[in-house]
């Protein structure tokens, strides 16, 4: 494995360094394509439950920078470069693309619960590997970061369920 961080006073082991490193590096790159993600779903939503929609997308995008950012310094802390320029994203990010040319709210809860839903899975992985290498700093970053993830998640997926209940009622 390519040595990815710097020196450091940090008494984790380099090699164990490198390797949370290099896993946070494809969290960071999620992180960022997901904010993309909530920010395309944010311009472009329209038709039933616009403006709440609309709010929560834009708090997706908020959380979801909270997150880049706590990414990026534990890297740093670790002695690592925090690479999140374009080429780096696509390169390393598991989201899929985000849908361009979406505009009904619940095709946007759903391709938003898709993306919510990878990155959780990545972020949940990262948690287990950090655990595994006995580092509690990072394991305890992305356990809290997971629960709130699946919260955002929740809050997303509450819209599909509250609109098929809609529907039921009505006899659609």
């Amino acid at each position: 494995m390519k040595k990815t961080t710097s020196a450091t006073h940090n008494p984790m082991p380099a090699k164990t360094r490198d390797k949370i490193c290099k896993t946070l590096s494809e969290r960071l790159a999620d992180s960022i394509f997901l904010s993309l993600h909530a920010k395309q779903a944010h311009w472009n939503v329209q038709g039933h439950n616009f403006i709440a929609l609309h709010k929560l997308f834009d708090k997706v995008y908020e959380e979801v920078g909270e997150f880049t950012d706590e990414i990026a310094e534990r890297i740093r802390a670790l002695g690592g470069v925090a690479e999140g320029g374009p080429s780096v994203v696509l390169e390393r990010s598991r989201l899929h693309d985000y849908p361009l040319l979406v505009a009904d709210g619940m095709e946007h809860v759903e391709a938003m619960s898709q993306s919510l839903a990878m990155f959780s899975e990545g972020i949940r992985e990262a948690a287990l590997e950090a655990d595994e290498a006995e580092d509690p700093a990072t394991t305890d970053m992305l356990s809290s970061m997971l629960g709130e993830v699946d919260k955002l998640l929740y809050f997303v997926e509450s819209h599909a369920t509250a609109r098929e209940m809609a529907n039921a009622a009505h006899g659609q």
